[in-house]
């Protein structure tokens, strides 16, 4: 346990923190799934819906500095390179 005054203050400032990012996080990662099993069922019209909607999340993810851009960036061009081959 932290003897300093600045340093309890910042413990309490990671907690906040980090259960905000954890939200986010969670958030990106259950959107990125759904997709990705609606992806495997192959309704291209769901699907859209759904990938959009996790490209959405991830940036707003990227936005608030949970995710580095390059993470999200990756995740999404993951997810459109799957709804691209299913719609072929």
């Amino acid at each position: 346990m932290a003897n300093i005054k600045s340093q309890i203050k910042r413990n309490r400032q990671n907690l906040k923190k980090r259960a905000r990012n954890r939200l986010f996080r969670g958030a990106a990662r259950t959107s990125v799934k759904k997709a990705r099993e609606v992806l495997e069922t192959g309704k291209v019209k769901d699907a859209n819906t759904a990938v959009a909607e996790a490209i959405s999340v991830l940036d707003r993810t990227a936005q608030k500095g949970v995710i580095h851009k390059n993470n999200a960036a990756r995740r999404k061009s993951r997810l459109m390179k799957q709804l691209a081959n299913m719609e072929k």
